[in-house]
């Protein structure tokens, strides 16, 4: 078994401009996914609504879902709460919250790199998943089917209880632009 940390608490903003820390969600599955307007990876999830519906179905069996936007102010996918908003209400997501990090804070704690990037904290605050959302690095929606679906394994076995079978894996995806 892989030695994956506790998770680093973090207390950033969302986009309604309110304070979230990773404490708050002690008790509950938490996912971040880190994300990013623009890039080709993120919307190969999101142009046939199946980030949206895999949003969906975890926060309907109690999951906390942070989308996070680690862009910093001038570069690709940075955006503000309004901003960050609108782009939930077009593409119909639905996380539990939209966490703004412009300085990178959350992203650097976690070591992301990547848009798309999944981590997955138990309900006692240890990373039992890092990394790819799944084994193809792709930006064609009719791969994900064919993809091994990493980061749904993990959170389906998190959720039934049973140990992550592939904990650790390689994230893909656009580089974070950081400031």
């Amino acid at each position: 078994s892989s030695d994956l940390q506790p998770a680093p608490n973090f207390s950033v903003t969302d986009s309604g401009d309110k304070m979230i820390s990773l404490a708050d969600y002690r008790g509950k599955l938490v996912v971040l996914e880190l994300t990013k307007e623009g890039c080709p990876f993120v919307q190969q999830y999101y142009k046939q609504g199946n980030m949206q519906a895999l949003q969906k179905e975890y926060t309907s069996k109690g999951v906390a879902w942070l989308s996070v936007i680690s862009s910093a102010p001038g570069k690709q996918g940075y955006a503000d709460g309004a901003r960050a908003d609108e782009l939930t209400q077009q593409r119909g997501a639905k996380p539990t919250a939209v966490l703004l990090d412009p300085k990178g804070t959350l992203g650097h704690l976690y070591h992301a790199q990547n848009t798309p990037q999944m981590f997955v904290i138990d309900a006692g605050g240890k990373l039992i998943y890092s990394g790819a959302i799944d084994s193809l690095p792709s930006t064609d929606p009719a791969d994900i089917v064919k993809a091994s679906p990493y980061f749904k394994t993990a959170l389906d076995q998190a959720l039934g209880g049973h140990a992550i079978s592939r904990p650790l894996t390689v994230p893909y995806g656009c580089s974070i632009k950081y400031r």
